[in-house]
């Protein structure tokens, strides 16, 4: 057995390092996941806050609205009917325009975060790797 001592001991050291290469990338998509996860959250909260305090002040702007222009429509009832009119339209307009107002920004938000970082960490290895080709082809 001329090799067999050292080919055990290469497969050996090649298994120890490729467990400790398998643990560190289970590591590192761990810490992936975490960062992408709590800048979708803190998104989403934020996000959800905005909603809310939009809400309220399109409450009460509708109520100073609606005291506003009841004396030129004839009366409170009126005026409540058309902020309730003007905002069921809004309603309308934003459904039918979902896909381009709300589907396409999130799916483009999702994507950058999950898949962005990716993409450009391929094409630095790919770079790195031509240029890594280019300057031993030149030796």
């Amino acid at each position: 057995m001329l090799f067999g001592d050292k080919s055990n001991e290469s497969i050996q050291q090649l298994i120890s390092e490729a467990k400790t290469y398998l643990d560190l990338q289970k590591d590192y998509i761990r810490l992936e996941m975490t960062e992408k996860l709590t800048i979708l959250l803190s998104t989403l909260i934020l996000v959800l806050i905005m909603v809310v305090l939009g809400m309220v002040a399109l409450f009460y702007f509708s109520f100073t609205l609606a005291y506003v222009l009841a004396p030129f429509v004839g009366g409170l009832m009126v005026s409540f009917g058309l902020i309730t009119l003007f905002l069921v339209l809004v309603i309308l307009f934003i459904y039918y325009k979902r896909e381009r107002l709300i589907v396409s920004p999130m799916v483009n938000f999702l994507a950058k975060i999950f898949l962005k970082d990716k993409t450009e960490e391929n094409d630095q290895i790919i770079n790195a790797t031509i240029n890594e080709n280019d300057t031993t082809s030149q030796q």
